[in-house]
């Protein structure tokens, strides 16, 4: 069995590859002069079967053509099923039609993805699971939270509480917190929708004194985590620690959520990560993916 990776994600390609003892297929890439991608296979006897990861992260329209372009490239060289991985799904947060004129812009991405088809699809913790019925092929949504649960049952100290951090984590965060064996503390979060202004208005309980695990299903720019961090700071938090299946390193997002009093972030390599820090800790996925593997295929 051949995996194949695109130029985003061969970190967890390869860790993958290693999980199941499997081969890392190459793929060439290359530009003509007129800048339209070449994509090339060189190897000649793959099999019925193979294997393709991408995350869909910036520049999410090139990473989706070169996705695109491998299926299609292992389809002419006789691949008859072809799995695709997108553990970070691009475009996963446009889920909805807030006014008209507005594209639903995931389901757009969901019918490109299928233009090759594919036998299964697979990708982690979706923003929202209605984006499974804009597919028409099997998709398997993964869950991080093992690993999550895993990491902090060994490094649990003194008394935590989980922190959801606003309206949209409190299902999660309550999960979380239930499996965890630890009390949950809901934030009041405000919206001013005129100027886009947040205010805290205050919080389910105490966190006084308390280690802080605040649980969210991506990191974009950060800002409502720095805004609800630096108010558990003020109402006594010990220590902060953020929990994101996916963080898209997006330009300034860790610094600030440094400056702002974490003291720790938890992410996998559904996106491979873009810079080293003392405070980020980097969870594999390639362990899960493995384990569905092993029983799909």
């Amino acid at each position: 069995m051949y995996i194949f990776s695109g130029s985003v994600s061969k970190q967890l390609a390869e860790s993958l590859a290693r999980e199941l003892s499997w081969e890392l297929g190459t793929v060439e890439k290359k530009r003509f002069k007129n800048d339209e991608m070449r994509i090339y296979i060189p190897t000649k006897h793959i099999g019925e079967s193979a294997v393709v990861v991408q995350s869909l992260v910036s520049p999410v329209e090139e990473n989706l053509v070169e996705f695109c372009f491998m299926c299609d490239a292992l389809r002419r060289l006789g691949v008859t099923k072809i799995t695709g991985i997108i553990p970070w799904l691009g475009y996963s947060k446009q889920d909805k039609v807030f006014r008209p004129g507005e594209a639903l812009s995931v389901k757009v991405i969901a019918k490109m993805l299928q233009v090759v088809p594919l036998e299964h699809l697979y990708t982690f913790d979706l923003h929202n699971l209605a984006i499974l019925g804009f597919f028409d092929v099997p998709v398997t949504n993964i869950s991080a939270r093992n690993l999550f649960l895993d990491y902090f049952r060994k490094q649990e100290k003194g008394e935590t509480v989980i922190v959801a951090p606003d309206a949209g984590a409190v299902k999660s965060s309550t999960s979380f917190a239930g499996e965890l064996g630890r009390p949950v503390v809901y934030v009041d979060k405000k919206r001013d929708l005129a100027t886009g202004e947040v205010t805290i208005a205050g919080m389910s309980g105490s966190v006084k004194g308390k280690n802080i695990i605040i649980v969210d299903d991506m990191i974009v720019t950060g800002s409502t985590l720095v805004e609800v961090a630096s108010y558990l700071k003020t109402q006594g938090a010990a220590t902060i620690s953020v929990v994101a299946t996916h963080h898209l390193y997006v330009a300034g997002s860790q610094e600030a959520i440094e400056k702002s009093g974490i003291d720790t972030v938890i992410v996998t390599d559904t996106v491979t990560p873009k810079i080293k820090s003392s405070h980020l800790v980097v969870l594999s996925v390639a362990p899960l993916l493995a384990q569905e593997l092993k029983h799909a295929l």
